[in-house]
């Protein structure tokens, strides 16, 4: 998927939501325990309910390796699924990949080529020659971890380094790496009060926004700071919309909070 395609998909659903899919069989409800598949049996509930609320669904793969082959199978299930049935659809591997050389090339080939992704989560610490090998495949997107949401990042990210914190010194380097066009970015909703200087750095890459809701992210902030003349911004909530209710009728609840959110941003678009 392009950048253009993905910003026509915001204009047409009236939506920037993407939907993270952390599937953890200890909060599904337990009916679905007894289907085949129950990973994908709730994946396709979900997306079969807020397919036409969200732009972009996001599955972090750990939540699927964690359950060895069948988790990984089920992963490619949903993203098959998602291809075939809403091709329309952005998909995030959330698999923070980050390694030097035909490593990085071989994460990229299973993640673009093989699992049919169209962007992937990348860890920059290791430097250009870990993320170009991601860079290098056209019509994808690599998602560089800027400034996270979590209480560790202020152990590294916002350390001033000649004069400069680190996360803006990496957000200035990357744009100088090659096919620096297909980068995107990750910077938690709970860094809203950081967006206004990101954007003078990154005026026109998207940004994958995650921490709104059970994080304590305010999508009011994140947009005033955040968006752009595209409107630039992902808006990741993963819990607060899939373990909304555990009960039988627990896609419905999800498709209600979805809802919600997309509700209120058709308001500030329109406003926009």
């Amino acid at each position: 998927m392009t950048q253009d395609q993905l910003i026509s998909q915001i204009h047409k659903k009236q939506s920037f939501l993407c939907i993270g899919l952390d599937v953890d069989l200890e909060k599904v409800p337990p009916h679905l325990l007894k289907e085949e598949d129950p990973i994908f049996a709730f994946n396709k509930a979900i997306i079969d309910a807020t397919h036409h609320l969200c732009v972009a669904y996001k599955p972090n793969t750990a939540f699927y390796e964690a359950y060895g082959l069948k988790g990984w199978k089920a992963l490619e299930k949903t993203i098959r699924y998602l291809n075939e049935t809403h091709p329309e659809i952005f998909t995030i591997a959330d698999a923070k990949r980050g390694d030097i050389g035909n490593t990085s090339t071989m994460y990229a080939k299973a993640f673009f080529q093989d699992m049919a992704f169209d962007s992937v989560t990348v860890a920059p610490y290791m430097g250009k020659d870990s993320v170009e090998p991601f860079l290098a495949f056209e019509n994808k997107h690599t998602i560089l971890l800027a400034l996270t949401s979590n209480e560790g990042a202020f152990d590294f990210q916002t350390k001033t380094v000649d004069g400069k914190e680190l996360y803006k010194q990496v957000l200035e380097t990357s744009k100088t790496w090659k096919h620096a066009e297909n980068l995107m970015y990750v910077v938690g909703a709970t860094k809203a009060e950081y967006l206004a200087e990101i954007r003078t750095i990154i005026p026109n890459s998207f940004l994958l926004v995650p921490g709104v809701g059970a994080q304590g992210g305010n999508l009011q902030d994140v947009c005033k700071y955040g968006m752009n003349h595209q409107v630039g911004l992902l808006i990741n909530s993963s819990r607060g919309i899939i373990y909304a209710s555990n009960s039988a009728d627990f896609a419905m609840v999800a498709a209600q909070k979805a809802e919600e959110l997309q509700r209120e941003m058709q308001a500030i678009l329109a406003k926009w």
